[in-house]
């Protein structure tokens, strides 16, 4: 049998669940993973490296992690910003199934993990978070990118980090030539080869 992928909608496995520690908005948390997600034994590394160098997140509107595994980064804006709607979406059911479960046990309520189709199409978002599934392939990856980087709302701003060798830097340019030109892209932060990129939905074209 073909080995499954975190990004399967569907894994066949039989559910190991497992509980691990981990650092959350300056806290420790122990929650819950399992296989045929992304990353279940810890927060991976790059997960780690957006978190350390993003911005506080806004106190309230409509947040997307985009590729959210089992939740890190959706659990985090939640605690930060507790006035927030954060949209945790992945297609991979299992990993939405423990977003719940890590939310519920943390008494979060303004979680929704849902699949890309669960989300109201006119939604716009204050804040996009992601370390996307680069090994979707790069078509796979530029569509996921543009059908959900044009809604953020205007003023607002977007963060990814993306491996260095996995072509964070051609990512960046390929970006800056694909989307509007009223979206800057630059490059926030480098760290344990990792690269942070910031796009900026400006107020207005320019």
């Amino acid at each position: 049998m073909a080995p499954e992928h975190y990004f399967s909608s569907a894994p066949d496995s039989e559910l190991k669940l497992r509980q691990i520690v981990v650092q959350l908005a300056g806290a420790s948390y122990e929650l819950t993973t399992a296989n045929a997600v992304f990353s279940p034994e810890h927060i991976d590394t790059g997960t780690q490296v957006l978190l350390a160098n993003t911005p506080a997140p806004p106190p309230g509107g409509d947040f997307l992690d985009l590729g959210c595994g089992w939740g890190p980064i959706s659990l985090h804006l939640a605690i930060a910003s507790p006035h927030a709607t954060i949209w945790a979406v992945d297609v991979n059911e299992r990993a939405l199934h423990l977003v719940r479960m890590n939310a519920a046990k943390l008494g979060l309520s303004n979680i929704n993990a849902v699949v890309p189709a669960d989300v109201p199409g006119d939604l716009r978002f204050r804040t996009i978070w992601s370390n996307p599934p680069i090994r979707v392939g790069k078509n796979e990856l530029h569509n996921l990118l543009l059908a959900w980087l044009p809604r953020l709302e205007f003023g607002s701003d977007a963060w990814l980090v993306v491996q260095r060798n996995l072509g964070s830097d051609s990512l960046q340019r390929w970006l800056q030539g694909e989307l509007p030109h009223e979206y800057a892209i630059t490059r926030a932060a480098t760290s344990k080869g990792f690269r942070v990129l910031h796009v900026k939905h400006r107020e207005q074209s320019v």
